[in-house]
C-alpha cells in the first residue's frame, strides 16, 4: 500500500510543477469571476461524478467562507438538485441535465465554471452552449488536452495530465485558488 501512495505523491507533484503553466489562465478566471460577482452575477458550476462534487465543493466555499467571515457570495452547484436532474434525465435527456439549468437560471454577467477531466461531457458541453446563448462568460476546469470544451470557453484551463485523479486533485487546489482571489480580489479576505 505505501507504494502506492509514494507513486501517487510523485506522480502528483510533476503535475503540480506543471501547473505553475497556468498562472495566467487561472488569473484572468478569477477575474472574470469577479467581474460577474461585482455586476450582480452569479457563478454556476456543473459537473460528473468528482467532478460535480468539486462543484458542490466551490459553491460551497462561496457561499458559506473559504479564508474568513464574509458576506455570502452568489454561487450555485447545478448538481445539487435532485429532482430537477432526475426530472430533466427522465424528461430529456442526461445531456440536457445542465443545459436546462442554465436556460432557466443564466442571466448575462454570470459566469459558468464547466467542470470536465476530458473536455468532452456532452451535458457540460451542453450547459456551455446554453450559457453562451444566454451571453454567459464560460470558464472551464479541464484535462488531457481540454477536448472539445477547451475551444468554447473564455477561459480554458487545461491541467496537463491523463490521469482523472490527478486532474481532479489538481481542479480542487484551481478551484482554492479560485476563490482565494475572489476574495483578495474583492477586498474580503
Amino acid at each position: 500500500m505505501s507504494d502506492l501512495f509514494q507513486k501517487n505523491v510523485s506522480d502528483q507533484i510533476a503535475v503540480l510543477q506543471k501547473l505553475q503553466t497556468l498562472t495566467e489562465v487561472v488569473n484572468q478566471a478569477g477575474q472574470l469571476a469577479v467581474e460577474a460577482l461585482q455586476s450582480g452575477g452569479k457563478l454556476m458550476f456543473c459537473g460528473n461524478g468528482g467532478s460535480a462534487a468539486d462543484s458542490q465543493h466551490l459553491a460551497a466555499e462561496l457561499t458559506g467562507r473559504f479564508i474568513k467571515d464574509r458576506r455570502p457570495l452568489a454561487a450555485v452547484a447545478l448538481s445539487t438538485d435532485t429532482s430537477a436532474l432526475t426530472c430533466i434525465g427522465n424528461d430529456y435527456s442526461f445531456d440536457e441535465i445542465f443545459a436546462r439549468q442554465v436556460k432557466g437560471l443564466a442571466r448575462a454577467g454570470d459566469l459558468l465554471i464547466g467542470i470536465s477531466t476530458s473536455g468532452n461531457s456532452r451535458n457540460v458541453i451542453r450547459a456551455v452552449e446554453e450559457a453562451r446563448a444566454a451571453g454567459v462568460k464560460v470558464v472551464g476546469f479541464l484535462g488531457r488536452d481540454g477536448g472539445k470544451l477547451r475551444e468554447m470557453c473564455d477561459v480554458a484551463i487545461v491541467v496537463p495530465s491523463d490521469v482523472t485523479a490527478r486532474i481532479q486533485e489538481s481542479h480542487i487546489l484551481i478551484g482554492h485558488t479560485l476563490c482565494g482571489l475572489i476574495e483578495q480580489k474583492m477586498g474580503l479576505a
